[in-house]
């Protein structure tokens, strides 16, 4: 099996959308449209590549700075999710919304790449899944860059399935209003913003 193709097997396999990303992926799918969705997942994907990669080169400088960073590292996460979610709250835009410009295409890619950062867990679950499909040690640089730009195609296929298919659900959910989506997604990134911290504190417990 190709290294490109166990890379793109991986990145299905583990890179199931979920938690604050998942959520946020769907609400601006929702509010904004496909390509909202396939950027949100565009930020999402570059961030389980980048761990992919330090996983996979066995960069130990970032992964022993992750480890000993990873509670500041989740408190920044969790923040830029609380942050997210109260903005949603207090939208009260009705009409129907548009990416107007380069700069908003950008921050939607940006804050999920951020978020997807700051879940050093990632890095593991990339290790457990390169050692299942049997890696070897002894692949060249370009076969285990190969394998990064595999998972990187993987988990995007599922941010692809997001864009595809919430669209279609809007149109059959004409009795929602945007207003209340927004509400409900806003809660729940700041539901999910508060475990974070919850978690956080009581590691020192």
């Amino acid at each position: 099996m190709s290294y490109l193709l166990q890379g793109f097997l991986i990145g299905v396999l583990f890179g199931v959308p979920g938690g604050a990303i998942g959520a946020l992926t769907v609400q601006r799918t929702f509010y904004y449209g496909r390509r909202a969705g396939l950027l949100t997942g565009l930020g999402s994907s570059c961030a389980d590549s980048f761990y992919a990669c330090v996983g996979i080169f066995g960069i130990t400088l970032i992964s022993d700075f992750i480890a000993r960073h990873e509670t500041v590292i989740h408190i920044a996460g969790g923040s830029l999710i609380l942050f997210i979610g109260v903005r949603l709250l207090l939208r009260k835009q009705e009409a129907e919304p548009e990416i107007k410009n380069a700069a908003e295409s950008a921050g939607m890619c940006l804050s999920s790449f951020l978020i997807g950062m700051t879940n050093p867990a990632t890095i593991f679950i990339f290790l457990l899944a390169f050692s299942y499909f049997g890696f070897s040690a002894g692949a060249t640089a370009a076969q285990r860059l190969m394998m990064v730009c595999g998972v990187f195609f993987g988990t995007y296929v599922w941010w692809g399935v997001i864009a595809l298919v919430v669209p279609m659900v809007r149109k059959k959910a004409v009795k929602f209003k945007i207003s209340y989506m927004n509400r409900v997604f806003g809660t729940l990134l700041c539901l999910l913003g508060v475990i974070v911290f919850v978690k956080c504190i009581a590691e020192y417990i």
